[in-house]
């Protein structure tokens, strides 16, 4: 199998993380999908990474397919249970780590324009809902050691990726400081070997 994507993609870090702790080896293509040449629109038609090439070549994307195909397919470190109800409260976590680093993702290209191109109210929108969602990931974090039960799962690798993009793109936000919760979940998954493999390169 071939992964498409960038390093700087948290998307397709999010995947990468998977792949490693799953043991799956994982081909990993390089491809701009901003760059002019880029090849990504082949495989997916709304030109987002990451972008996963099966043997057969059917292309899967969107990173919650790609995570969820991926820990089917090997039974290593399950990181999205069986049990319903258990799956539902990892996929419930990811959705909302995935929605808070979606209106982060926003708030940088808005900040990328020109700056009489840009709109502050729209960035402020976005910063909002930033905040938003680390509150609720703050709160639901608590004093647990994971965000859902006794390892780690998908739900911790998707905040963990989340929140490394956040300070890896807005350095200045002190969401460490106003978040210990968080803070510490982070600093124990950045010790994991797939994170560390794969931090992000602008």
């Amino acid at each position: 199998m071939k992964l498409i994507g960038t390093h700087a993609s948290p998307y397709t870090r999010k995947v990468r993380v998977v792949a490693l702790e799953k043991k799956i080896d994982l081909a990993f293509e390089i491809d701009n999908p901003w760059a002019p040449d880029t090849k990504v629109p082949m495989h997916n038609p709304a030109g987002r990474v990451p972008v996963l090439l099966l043997e057969d070549g059917t292309a899967l994307y969107d990173s919650r397919v790609i995570a969820e195909y991926l820990d089917l397919a090997s039974p290593v470190a399950r990181l999205i249970p069986a049990d319903n109800r258990e799956r539902i409260e990892v996929k419930r976590w990811e959705a909302l780590a995935d929605e808070t680093l979606s209106a982060g993702v926003l708030m940088r290209l808005e900040g990328n324009r020109e700056p009489a191109l840009r709109s502050q109210a729209w960035i402020a929108r976005q910063l909002g809902k930033v905040e938003a969602g680390l509150d609720t990931i703050e709160q639901n974090l608590d004093s647990h050691t994971w965000c859902t039960g006794n390892s780690v799962t998908l739900a911790d690798i998707a905040v963990g990726c989340m929140a490394l993009w956040l300070e890896f793109r807005f350095p200045d936000t002190p969401w460490r400081k106003t978040r210990p919760a968080l803070d510490r979940l982070v600093s124990r998954l950045a010790t994991r070997p797939s994170f560390a493999e794969t931090l992000p390169v602008a």
